[in-house]
């Protein structure tokens, strides 16, 4: 199984531009993201995470879902269509219930755009990836702003992630985001569905 072990932090603008001093390797990334769950809401009840995004123009669509220890399962593949993403995701590991819960269609429900800033680092040991993420969540007519900060383990110690992350959190002011962009996104949803998915 792929696991993503990844922690998340609320940041204000001047935090990110301060924090391009952490590195000389900075990478830039367009992203925008559409959320996907099925008519019932089959998905997000089970807390997975469906989703397909540009990438610097190169679609990948991905599948997350709940893991120990804070870590989630996380699955991907290049493709452009999310209904045939689906069985390519299931055969990489992925739970097969995908297949079952998404055979009667999926609704594009939220997404995020968003440019981001990467770069890795060391951590003792391990190898992170610090992103800086710039944009908006949003549902139809509704937005929320994105400023974000994430660390992410790429090889290597939780520990260290852990680390790393409370060093920055210290340093600048960070606060804890404990929901992910598509939590957040569906919401807006939500309010717009009288908290329903259609």
């Amino acid at each position: 199984m792929g696991l993503e072990f990844e922690l998340k932090y609320t940041a204000t603008e001047q935090a990110q531009a301060q924090m391009l001093s952490l590195a000389e390797n900075w990478e830039p990334i367009e992203m925008e993201t559409t959320y996907y769950d099925t008519p019932s809401g089959a998905l997000s009840g089970r807390k997975y995470t469906l989703r397909c995004r540009l990438e610097n123009g190169v679609s990948i669509c991905t599948v997350k879902t709940p893991a120990a220890n804070g870590a989630r399962g996380e699955w991907e593949t290049p493709c452009e269509d999310i209904q045939a993403a689906i069985p390519v995701l299931c055969k990489l590991g992925a739970p097969v219930d995908l297949s079952t819960l998404t055979a009667g269609g999926l609704t594009a429900v939220c997404g995020a755009r968003f440019t981001r800033q990467a770069a890795v680092v060391r951590q003792g040991d391990s190898l992170l990836e610090i992103a800086l993420d710039h944009g908006v969540l949003f549902s139809g007519s509704l937005q929320e702003p994105l400023c974000e900060i994430e660390v992410e383990l790429k090889s290597g110690e939780p520990s260290d992630a852990l680390t790393y992350a409370n060093m920055l959190a210290l340093q600048f002011s960070l606060i804890p985001q404990p929901h992910s962009k598509f939590r957040r996104a569906l919401s807006l949803y939500k309010e717009a569905n009288h908290g329903t998915v259609k």
